[in-house]
């Protein structure tokens, strides 16, 4: 029998004071609580779109678990580990890959939108290619994919900078490996990207993304009163 492929997103609790605090104000910590819940249940969704793979939640913190056990019980559960957000990437890549996964592929939780479909041409790539990279706008990316453990491309990079993908990508090339990079897309840390989330899903016609996130934006007073 041929071997899984698994998919994993790396997500925490949501908790008032510890999610999402860059939407700080305008959005008070309750509600960045509550609107990260969505991205979550959003993003869980996106993931059971992709055919032929092994869902997974990386979760954060320990005693986390009870909490994505309701949230998703048809998906697997294994623990962040880790001092680095790298370092407990490479544990949750390699920890798949050399438990039988034939191809990883680990996502951000905080793109409610993004299509299932580069979730499959990321798994798709990785039938050539070694390494396969979703970049963001803001010089990041949303996922990565591997076929076999590279503990440099993630222990040796400085995460959340503006250079996480440019450093990625030379460490990969010094490595000798192979590197596709899907489509770009967005992840939603800052104001800025809320509203152009909110832009992206509002009125008729949005195609059922987002359904949970675009509910909350729809329903919630989060936006800041004018001067």
């Amino acid at each position: 029998m041929p071997k899984p492929d698994t998919l994993l997103v790396v997500a925490k609790q949501p908790a008032p004071g510890q999610t999402k605090t860059r939407l700080c104000p305008p959005l008070t910590h309750d509600q960045a609580a509550e609107l990260y819940d969505c991205f979550l249940r959003d993003t869980l969704s996106i993931m059971r779109a992709v055919p032929d793979v092994r869902c997974m939640i990386g979760y954060l913190p320990e005693d986390a678990q009870a909490y994505f056990r309701r949230l998703a019980p048809d998906m697997g559960l294994s623990p962040q580990r880790g001092a680095t957000l790298g370092e407990r990437l490479d544990h949750l890549l390699s920890e798949a890959l050399l438990g039988g996964a034939r191809r990883a592929v680990v996502m951000d939780s905080d793109s409610p939108t993004l299509p299932a479909a580069y979730l499959r041409q990321a798994f798709d790539e990785l039938a050539g290619a070694d390494v396969v990279l979703g970049p963001t706008r803001d010089g990041g990316y949303y996922l990565i994919g591997l076929k076999s453990p590279q503990p440099r491309l993630l222990r040796e990079v400085r995460m959340s900078t503006p250079r996480v993908l440019a450093d990625t990508l030379a460490l990969a090339e010094a490595s000798g490996l192979s590197v596709v990079l899907l489509p770009t897309w967005y992840d939603v840390d800052t104001v800025v990207e809320l509203h152009q989330l909110e832009s992206e899903i509002a009125g008729p016609g949005v195609d059922g993304r987002a359904p949970a996130t675009r509910r909350w934006l729809a329903l919630t007073d989060w936006r800041a009163p004018e001067s």
